[in-house]
């Protein structure tokens, strides 16, 4: 009785903590920073290029990138996310903007300071200066100064002088000076760098005619700033559109809405499943979902990272990968008390054997989020980001945190004589001595190795049929591989592709396809790359005609041969990364066979779309990058288990290749079960996206889909059929140890 009421009151308590958790994921969610496929707004990158043919450096873009955000001050916009790309090109995402013609005007406008009096007239402009002449200094006390490198000293000290005859003797600097500006309206904020299009307000006692100094009471900070500000006003640059976007405020609140259904569905599903299966720990693994979603949405809103579709979608799947290290945990624990101990020594046992292999199969993962972190652009560092952070926190909750939890109330001893109700075992299978349990296996009577030239012939079909479908029939590139525009268009009016060829062939356009994405949004995807004139003429065109709301999305050859080059070295990099650690942790035959088996798997979802002529985006090499993760943990878990199979028996008692494929074989017994049910949980969420998530993401998740089914065949009868071909010629061989071994 005492032992029930330890337990009850130790669940009441966890209970109210989960439910308190509960509770604050709305106003967390509120603060979150949304990116524009969530609440609409503007997207554009730009290249630096130098005017004249000058090539540009890096502090003429870091200076270029300050006049930027100097300009985002204006149009009033709170989150702005500008990011430097590569060693010339600068992003810029502004949430919430609902007019981007005059974002895209005030952004792009080349950069003006001018020299004025306190009655706002112009004394001189910026060609006075040497091209980033100006520097950080000191005046005669030590404070920080701008420093100014004069060009035309002779204008300059005539200006001046000008200005020290004036009954205010104040030179005033501005930085993108308009008519509808005035000092007298400034003033009082001239100099705020953060609130003012007023750089500087100095005293000219005299008229100089040499390098000169701005003086005031200035931070080094703020004479920094200062000083690039300037800079960018006479730089010998200007900014290239390279690609936009535009998205509608209701078309990503729209998305935001379906993807958080789709994903609540999901978790929930996983947690449902979770506890059929698992019972009691299936409970406490889903209180372990619910801390592991609100800390990874913490973290998230500490770094100040910006959540977008593709970063729901990692966080969803994330759950379901994560959800994978209480499977394995728990799958363990099983073996033990199925082995005859007791339930204090299984979950000790069953801990410390799973450790290992989930450290492995998440490292692998890492990696290849880290790969995708670096060469992503935009919405996929979102993806990479989350998946990082998930990744983290499933070390730290899915891990100790569930951990710590299951070994408080297995410390009750309330759970010794009910292992059934603590973890989900067959009581009748307890008793059996090894061999007996063994036959009575999942899978039991299946010889996974015998069949596995069928199942390379398969493969080598697929392999086929793909290549000569890719061959024939090509790829449906998206616009980001292939350069050129889409245009979504929102409307009450019902669009006909007749109608629709014919606007096109009126705006003078080009068309490569339209797509029906629902009732009243259609998505046209045209060959042109257009200009920021050709954008607004399009948008007048299609509002004017069908009152519709008009995103438009642009990349130009530059970003598509940079997408195409970071797609190429990301994939490559994952997979040099995979081999050299699986060799590492395990030996070259497990890596080869391992990576043999991800290729094979990522060509067939290749070959898939093709088949399907679905379309190829930048956020489909995400998709390739996490089947390739997700490929490489399973595969790992299954080598883990033949490996220590072999170390229980003994590598010189291996006498044959049929003791070698009976290890092989009891290797993918007993975890064959596992792979299901992990990919069962990761699918729920993949499916609860394609039916309830928005369309943007919709191939995303099919290849997904694609992926995770073929891939659960792959890691198990290829990578296995493969390292057995390799290993059994190795027989009688004794194995090298690692270094770390020894």
């Amino acid at each position: 009785m005492k032992k029930t009421g330890n337990v009850i009151g130790k669940f009441l308590i966890l209970m109210i903590i989960s439910i308190a958790v509960g509770f604050t994921f709305k106003p967390l969610l509120n603060s979150l920073n949304f990116g524009l496929d969530l609440q609409g707004g503007f997207e554009v990158l730009y290249q630096v290029k130098g005017i004249d043919g000058k090539k540009v450096n890096k502090d003429m873009v870091t200076s270029t990138y300050k006049t930027i955000g100097k300009r985002i001050d204006v149009l009033g916009v709170s989150e702005p996310n500008i990011t430097v790309e590569g060693d010339d090109k600068i992003r810029v995402q502004l949430a919430g903007v609902t007019n981007p013609d005059q974002a895209r005007e005030t952004l792009s406008k080349a950069a003006s300071l001018t020299f004025r009096d306190t009655n706002d007239n112009l004394i001189m402009t910026a060609d006075v200066l040497k091209s980033g002449g100006a520097r950080v200094g000191q005046d005669s006390s030590g404070k920080p100064a701008v420093a100014l490198s004069v060009k035309d000293k002779d204008k300059f000290f005539k200006m001046t002088k000008k200005i020290s005859e004036m009954e205010d003797k104040r030179l005033v600097i501005w930085l993108d000076y308009e008519e509808t500006d005035s000092f007298a309206n400034e003033q009082t904020k001239c100099g705020s760098l953060s609130n003012s299009k007023c750089l500087s307000a100095a005293t000219v006692s005299q008229g100089f005619a040499s390098d000169v100094i701005i003086q005031g009471d200035f931070t080094l900070d703020e004479v920094t700033n200062l000083v690039e500000l300037i800079n960018s006003g006479s730089l010998p640059t200007k900014l290239e559109e390279i690609s936009s976007k535009s998205v509608e405020a209701s078309f990503g609140e729209n998305s935001l809405e379906k993807t958080f259904l789709a994903g609540i569905v999901g978790i929930g599903l996983i947690m449902f499943f979770m506890i059929i299966i698992y019972r009691f720990a299936g409970i406490i693994s889903s209180i372990g979902i619910l801390f592991y979603t609100l800390i990874t949405f913490l973290i998230f809103w500490v770094i100040g990272g910006v959540l977008t579709l593709p970063g729901i979608a990692a966080l969803v799947i994330g759950i379901g990968m994560a959800v994978d290290a209480s499977v394995l945990n728990f799958s363990r624990i099983k073996d033990e008390l199925y082995e005859g101990n007791n339930l204090q020594t299984a979950f000790k046992n069953g801990n410390k054997n799973s450790f290992w292999t989930i450290f492995d199969s998440n490292l692998t993962t890492l990696l290849v989020a880290i790969i995708l972190f670096i060469f992503g652009e935009s919405s996929i560092k979102g993806f990479a980001t989350m998946l990082i952070i998930s990744i983290c926190v499933t070390m730290l909750i899915m891990v100790f945190l569930t951990r710590t939890l299951l070994k408080t109330f297995v410390k009750t001893k309330y759970f010794d004589d009910k292992a059934n109700i603590f973890i989900g075992i067959n009581p009748k299978k307890i008793n059996k001595n090894r061999e007996e349990r063994i036959k009575s296996m999942p899978f039991a009577k299946i010889d996974f190795i015998k069949g596995r030239k069928w199942y390379f012939l398969v493969s080598i079909i697929l392999i086929i049929v793909g290549t000569t479908f890719i061959a024939t029939k090509g790829l449906k590139l998206g616009i980001d591989f292939k350069g050129g525009s889409s245009i979504t268009l929102t409307t009450n009016q019902k669009l006909d592709e007749k109608t629709l060829k014919s606007d096109i062939k009126e705006l003078k356009l080009k068309l490569d396809h339209i797509e029906t994405l629902n009732d009243d949004s259609t998505m046209i995807k045209i060959e042109d790359t257009l200009d920021k004139e050709k954008v607004a003429e399009t948008e007048k065109y299609f509002k004017e005609k069908y009152k519709a709301k008009t995103d438009i999305g642009v990349v130009s050859n530059v970003v598509k041969q940079e997408l195409v080059k970071n797609a190429i070295i990301s994939i490559l990099l994952a997979s040099i990364g995979i081999i050299l650690y699986m060799a590492f942790r395990f030996t070259f035959h497990y890596a080869i066979s391992g990576l043999l088996a991800i290729f094979i798997d990522v060509f067939v979802i290749i070959s898939l779309f093709s088949i399907f002529r679905l379309e190829i985006s930048s956020i489909f090499i995400a998709a390739i990058l996490s089947i390739i993760g997700y490929a490489i943990n399973d595969t790992i878990v299954t080598f883990d288990r033949i490996k220590e199979n072999i170390k229980k028996k003994g590598r010189k008692n291996i006498k044959n290749e049929e003791q070698l494929k009976e290890i092989v074989n009891l290797s993918l017994r007993q975890t064959f079960m596992r792979s299901i049910i992990t990919t069962i949980t990761t699918l729920i969420p993949v499916i609860s996206l394609i039916i309830l998530g928005s369309h943007e993401i919709f191939n995303f998740n099919l290849a997904l889909l694609f992926g995770l089914v073929y891939g659960i065949f792959s890691s198990v009868f290829i990578a296995s059929g493969l390292w057995y071909q390799l290993e059994k010629k190795d027989i009688g061989k004794p194995e090298k140890k690692k270094w770390y071994e020894e």
